[in-house]
């Protein structure tokens, strides 16, 4: 399925401003927030959208790549994959635990599972395979950027000989409480981020993340038989996870990319081939395109336009039971436009031996000009 344009998603105009997106993205994630919308899939699945486009139209880099080439311009760039995040890891991603903790109680569950190590972030990336690769499958080195633990300050952010000391907000406890009396919100620090510690001294090489972005390639084995959109899981490829926390996964989808004579059907493969009328009307043997060269094939006499012939055998595998499947050709028929004077001639001739009327030979220009002066 085609992604949509980013700034459709978001519902705002390409010129933009850096505060529009993130108003927009507010607006949008208490609308579909799953909280809101309990059990609703096309909610949850339309909170996740907002989130990818608000990751890229948010980032400067990633804006500006976007802008340029579109999706496509996003290969490589390491983009999240949302569809697998929670909704408080999509939260504190972006900086907005305490804004949308406050609303939908989000901090407080945050708050209690940052202490320990969590896993790291799933990524995804594309790879384009032709139809030569997909029928025999192929390995493939893919390259991509993602954000990895700061090799000067191990992660933490601080600077060396420093550690991050305790927050005076929440006093180490990560979490605040809003109101008086009988009720009381509770939701994440906004100083600490709910981590309960705060960066005093900031690495100068991470400016105090405790990550920068390194790009990584890792060669992927693809097998025969893949279709448009499936995703190949690499274990362990995704961000480092918090406080020790493993590694999340890369998840590489396919594109395919376009054949100049074939197209796939599932697992068969067509090739729409033009034949001139004589040959549809008296049969002959064509060269038609196929992944290994060209094949033959034999058309009979009286071939209609739009006639659909089956080479077996010559599709792509099934990626569970590798059975094979078929070509399929289907003929049109080219109507001759350049015709030579004897070619007319024939064709006349065997016009009247069809009884059908056929429009008059067309008078040259100068013979015409004749007879309409020569008239008067």
């Amino acid at each position: 399925m085609a992604k949509r344009d980013y700034y459709e998603v978001l519902g705002v105009e390409k010129k933009a401003s850096a505060d529009d997106i993130k108003r927009a993205y507010r607006r949008l994630a208490i609308k579909y927030h799953p909280d809101k919308n309990p059990g609703d899939k096309e909610a949850e699945a339309k909170f996740k959208e907002c989130a990818e486009a608000y990751e890229v139209l948010s980032d400067t880099t990633k804006r500006q790549q976007y802008d340029q080439y579109g999706h496509e311009g996003l290969r490589g760039q390491g983009m999240h994959d949302f569809s697998r995040m929670n909704v408080e890891d999509i939260f504190s991603m972006f900086g907005f635990d305490d804004f949308f903790g406050g609303l939908f109680g989000g901090g407080r569950r945050r708050s209690g599972r940052r202490a320990g190590p969590s896993r790291g972030y799933d990524l995804e990336t594309s790879v384009e395979l032709t139809l030569n690769e997909i029928a025999q499958g192929a390995e493939k080195k893919i390259e991509f950027t993602r954000q990895d633990r700061c090799g000067q300050c191990s992660g933490s952010g601080a600077a060396k000989g420093s550690k991050p000391s305790r927050c005076n907000v929440c006093g180490g406890s990560g979490q605040v409480a809003k109101g008086g009396g009988f009720f009381q919100m509770v939701s994440a620090c906004p100083q600490c981020k709910g981590s309960g510690q705060v960066i005093t001294k900031p690495c100068t090489k991470c400016k105090g993340s405790g990550h920068v972005p390194r790009k990584r390639s890792v060669t992927i084995k693809v097998p025969a038989g893949v279709h448009e959109g499936q995703g190949i899981r690499v274990a362990g490829e995704g961000e480092p996870g918090q406080h020790g926390g493993p590694n999340g996964d890369l998840y590489c989808y396919v594109r395919i990319k376009a054949h100049e004579f074939l197209e796939r059907d599932g697992n068969n493969l067509i090739a729409v081939v033009p034949i001139t009328f004589t040959q549809a009307t008296l049969g002959t043997t064509i060269d038609v395109p196929s992944l290994d060269g060209t094949k033959q094939l034999k058309i009979p006499r009286g071939t209609h336009y739009g006639s659909l012939f089956r080479i077996r055998g010559q599709g792509l595998p099934d990626i569970r039971s590798g059975r094979t499947g078929d070509q399929l050709v289907q003929v049109t028929i080219e109507t001759p436009t350049n015709l030579n004077e004897k070619q007319e001639e024939l064709l006349r001739e065997f016009a009247e031996t069809e009884n059908t009327n056929v429009s008059p030979k067309a008078q040259g220009f100068f013979e015409k000009l004749k007879q309409h002066f020569g008239s008067h």
